[in-house]
């Protein structure tokens, strides 16, 4: 069994396709097969279902795929150390960041991180709370950004910033009268909410009491709850960094949420073995100079991550 081996074997599982796993590997189709022929025969088992369209990794294979996962990642690992030693920044990392956050941190932080740090070879995923989770155990992905505490012992978690959460309020619901509104005073059955999948949805749904019945329609986005209630009614629940993407008119439907007041923390998972300080702390500070300061956690304004 080779490094190469496991390799060929990755690509064939995120394509499900010989030809376009040889592609991303930079072979020819017949090394690539022939390759993966005998893994498979050392192993003695198949490590895909070839009858399949498009093929599907074998009982056996699915567990092989997640072991080479992490074998890969901590080979990566072992390179990157080296490299950190000579002083230098680069190599590759793929992130994953939460719907919730995207659209107010990305378009910051590629400009900024691929300035400050061109050397590195920078990959974005957007996928919910559940699925990065999956991602970091398997070692699907090097760093995470998403609403932590996640309370899970195999991951390490650097909590980054604080934000509140407001309400958005149809001028024709009685509590937009209100300067301020407090959760018991928020009718659930007019409160518009994400779909399911998003950490988002069940953190409105916590604060909000009596929230046994809510609206008809679960919208994918925060924009298409804030068009939502513009042209049917009620209100939604959406982040304080959200407000910055409203058009003059819409901030006059912004209340503040007291008693109690309604935040998430945001912050940066990777695994317990994960050993790429210098990237970590490339991550947190290009997200240092987005957000504004008064969100920022106390500890990263004055420290670096350590490991």
């Amino acid at each position: 069994m080779t490094l190469q081996q496991l390799e060929y074997v990755i690509a064939l599982d995120t394509t499900r396709h010989f030809v376009r796993a040889a592609e991303l590997c930079g072979v020819t189709q017949s090394t690539l097969s022939t390759m993966i022929q005998k893994l498979e025969d050392e192993l003695g088992a198949r490590i895909f279902d070839r009858s399949a369209h498009p093929i599907v990794p074998t009982e056996v294979g699915a567990l092989l795929i997640k072991q080479a996962q992490v074998i890969l990642f901590n080979v990566r690992q072992l390179n990157e150390q080296i490299i950190a030693q000579k002083g230098s920044l680069s190599g590759s990392l793929l992130l994953a960041v939460i719907p919730t956050v995207a659209p107010y941190l990305l378009p910051g932080f590629i400009s900024t991180f691929r300035k400050d740090f061109p050397d590195v070879s920078l990959k974005i995923v957007e996928m919910h709370t559940e699925s990065i989770v999956e991602k970091l155990h398997t070692a699907g992905v090097d760093i995470a950004i998403l609403s932590t505490p996640l309370d899970d012992p195999k991951l390490l978690e650097v909590p980054l910033y604080y934000e509140k959460f407001v309400a958005y309020i149809s001028p024709n619901e009685p509590i937009y009268a209100l300067e301020e509104v407090s959760t018991n005073e928020m009718p659930a059955d007019h409160l518009w909410v994400l779909e399911e999948g998003h950490c988002l949805r069940n953190q409105v749904l916590n604060f909000c009491e009596n929230k046994t019945h809510i609206s008809m329609y679960e919208a994918g986005s925060i924009e298409t709850l804030v068009k939502i209630v513009d042209l049917n009614g009620g209100y939604t629940v959406i982040p304080e960094l959200h407000t910055d993407l409203l058009t003059e008119m819409q901030r006059l439907n912004l209340r503040k949420i007291v008693r109690p007041e309604a935040t998430r923390e945001i912050g940066l998972a990777v695994r317990h073995d994960y050993v790429r300080e210098g990237l970590m702390n490339a991550v947190a500070g290009t997200i240092r100079q987005i957000i504004p300061s008064h969100m920022l956690n106390a500890r990263l304004k004055k420290f670096a991550i350590r490991l």
